[in-house]
């Protein structure tokens, strides 16, 4: 064991403030890494103030993290000290499920070990998250960031770019295909930016007009307005795929209806029930699908990082001194940023 230290909440109604903790010994298996970077996702304001009913405190959020190796226990032989590298989600699985034998370990039969608030499968203690100076993980759940990339950038992509990716990679989508991006915060504007780099035409769906010239700054082809009733008439039966990000619920019905027949329209931003009602005459009628889909295995984790290097993708950020995130997580329920919060792990030692 050996003392860290970050930022955790200790109750739902408690301001995340400065905690120092224990850490594990490396395991056989494990990477010891030096955090660096951490994004800030709106997750890790739903579970610091128990939104989802399954918090576990004291919580110490982060699931975006990158940072330096500075050990690696005695059966490690893919990381070395000095490596950078990248920690997302999930930091285990059961590992023997048909699931995680198929490089889909977010599925995992027996539930993953996310990388905070969830007991660990070896000594049932809670995993403590990224808004720290360091973490150690099992090899297997380490990635490899690619030299091309800015760091801090990077460490969005590990949620917010797997999570957009994983699904357009999955539904095949391909050169000429038509994709409607829902929504352009820290996921939208991610999407937008995979389905352009996978030669689709891109448009963003957004309530707001404003956010048209932005929208294209991002690599969107056309943008219509969902609140403009002609608008949305216009686009019907036009679209292979919908990537809906909106993290709140609303009326899928006249996005449905902007698919073609086969259409897919996948959720990526909503886990609550969906309302109001869905009318299935939106999918029976032109045999049009409804998914969802959750961030990406591992190796398709890498997959993303290598491919965000190739086509010269990186997330937006805004750079946050750690001891202002009570402030940006309120700037974030806000919709005040664009579109990534990322901590520099330096000001935790300020």
């Amino acid at each position: 064991m050996y003392t860290a230290i970050g930022y955790a909440a200790q109750s739902a109604t408690a301001p995340l403030a400065p905690m120092t903790f224990e850490r594990r010994s490396p395991r056989p298996d494990d990477v010891a890494i030096e955090i660096l970077y951490c994004g800030v996702c709106h997750s890790d304001i739903h579970q610091a103030r128990n939104e989802w009913g399954i918090a576990v405190y004291p919580l110490m959020p982060g699931h975006e993290i990158v940072g330096k190796v500075t050990a690696v226990g005695s059966n490690v032989n893919k990381y070395k000290a000095g490596d950078l590298v990248g920690v997302g989600c999930m930091v285990d699985s059961c590992r023997q499920c048909e699931a995680c034998k198929t490089d889909l370990e977010q599925y995992c039969l027996e539930g993953p070990t996310m990388t905070y608030a969830t007991p660990d499968r070896v000594d049932g203690s809670n995993t403590m998250g990224g808004y720290s100076n360091s973490i150690v993980v099992s090899e297997h759940f380490v990635v490899r960031i690619p030299e091309k990339l800015d760091l801090a950038a990077a460490a969005p992509v590990l949620c917010a770019g797997i999570t957009t990716y994983s699904p357009l990679k999955h539904y095949g989508v391909k050169a000429g295909d038509k994709v409607g991006i829902l929504g352009m915060g820290g996921l939208g504007h991610m999407g937008i930016k995979f389905a352009k780099a996978m030669g689709a035409e891109v448009t963003l769906f957004t309530r707001s007009a404003s956010k048209a010239e932005e929208a294209r700054r991002q690599g969107a082809d056309h943008v219509v307005v969902s609140t403009d009733a002609e608008q949305m008439a216009a686009a019907a039966g036009r679209f292979d795929f919908l990537l809906d990000t909106i993290p709140v619920q609303h009326d899928l019905n006249p996005y449905l209806e902007t698919l073609r027949f086969d259409g897919v329209h996948i959720l990526v931003g909503l886990i609550e029930p969906v309302d109001p009602a869905l009318h299935a005459a939106n999918l029976v009628m032109k045999r049009r699908v409804l998914a969802g889909s959750l961030i990406g295995g591992i190796a398709e984790t890498q997959e993303v990082l290598d491919f965000c290097a190739e086509h010269n993708i990186t997330c937006d950020i805004e750079m946050l001194d750690i001891r202002n995130i009570n402030e940006a997580y309120t700037r974030m329920i806000a919709g005040d940023v664009k579109y990534r919060f990322v901590i520099d792990m330096a000001t935790l030692q300020a």
